[in-house]
C-alpha cells in the first residue's frame, strides 16, 4: 500500500487554494506526473529535500518531499523564477 494516499496528498498539494480559488491539482495524474519529474530530477543527482533519505527509492523520496510540502506543484499561471534568471 501506498503512503501516503493520492487523496492524502492531493489534500496537502491543495492545502494552500484560497476559497474559490481552482485548486492546483484536480486529479491523480497530476500528483503522479509530479512526483515521477521529481523522481527523474533525484535519478539526475538533485539533492533529496527530506531527511533520512540514503537508501530509499527516488520515487519514494519524490513522494515524501511533495507530502511534507518541500516541494511544490505550480499551476500553469504560475511564474517560475529559474536559477538563471536572478
Amino acid at each position: 500500500m501506498i503512503h501516503p494516499s493520492y487523496n492524502e496528498l492531493m489534500k496537502v498539494v491543495n492545502n494552500n487554494a484560497e476559497y474559490g480559488e481552482e485548486p492546483v491539482v484536480n486529479s491523480r495524474y497530476s500528483i503522479v506526473i509530479a512526483s515521477a519529474k521529481r523522481a527523474r530530477q533525484i535519478i539526475g543527482g538533485a539533492e533529496p529535500l527530506v531527511p533520512n533519505a540514503a537508501g530509499k527509492k527516488p520515487l519514494s523520496i519524490a513522494v515524501e518531499e511533495l507530502y511534507t510540502g518541500n516541494v511544490k506543484i505550480l499551476g500553469e499561471d504560475d511564474d517560475v523564477e529559474e536559477e538563471g534568471d536572478r
